[in-house]
This record gives C-alpha cells, structure tokens and sequence, in this order.
C-alpha cells in the first residue's frame, strides 16, 4: 500500500526557505555585520530572523517584507524639508 502526505515540498527557492547569513546578505546586498546590526530590537525596524539551535537563519520573506517596509515614496517625502 502506498503511502501518500499531505505536505507539500517547500522549494529551495520558495519564501519559506531559510537563508544563511551569508546567503541573505548576498540577497540584500549587504554585508554579514550590517545583518546583525539591524537584528537589534531597538531599531525602528529590527530585521526579523529565526534561530535554529545557536544559528542564525532569515527567511526570504521576512527579508522581502523588510525590504518593502523601506520604500519611500519622493512625493510624500518633499514636504518634509529634509
């Protein structure tokens, strides 16, 4: 008799997939330290991450909301005199 799940494989490449630190630095553009240095909770928009054991992973759409929270639109920025 075959045995059959319901669970779905998660892709490599898919959202769900946990990224290194090096591997998400390379997505983002940045570097390892700078990485860290947005984990900190008292930043205005701490970089979320996952511990596995003493690892540190992200997950890609953790990183992909982190980077649409940091869109600025110029139009509502040009009242603002900065």
């Amino acid at each position: 008799m075959e045995r059959t799940t319901d669970i779905a494989p998660i892709s490599p490449l898919g959202r769900d997939r946990l990224l290194t630190s090096a591997e998400a630095a390379e997505y983002l553009r940045v570097t390892q330290s700078t990485l860290e240095s947005w984990r900190y909770p008292t930043r205005k928009r701490p970089l979320p991450f996952v511990r596995v054991g003493r690892a540190v992973r992200y997950r890609k759409k953790d990183l992909d909301a982190f980077l649409d929270a940091g869109v600025v639109d110029p139009s509502a920025e040009a009242g603002t005199g900065a």
